[in-house]
């Protein structure tokens, strides 16, 4: 009884996989989820960490503490 079960759910879940497949290949390939190549989510202004930092990285500008202009 019990195998038959697994041999049930197992047809199953192998059939779920080849319809997920067959509808993966028709629309040629996934949807692209990454942030930095996602166009929707560009739209909305939303970076991807990467682009984020080189972003606060190119705009840093360094404090000056009190102490070092006052050795100077």
């Amino acid at each position: 009884m019990l195998v038959k079960l697994f041999i049930i759910v197992l047809i199953l879940v192998g059939l779920s996989l080849v319809a997920l497949s067959i509808g993966i290949l028709l629309k040629r390939g996934f949807p692209e989820t990454h942030i930095g190549r996602n166009r929707r989510i560009k739209e909305k202004g939303i970076h991807c960490a990467n682009t984020t930092d080189a972003n606060e990285r190119r705009d840093y500008k360094p404090i000056e503490i009190e102490d070092e202009k006052e050795e100077k």
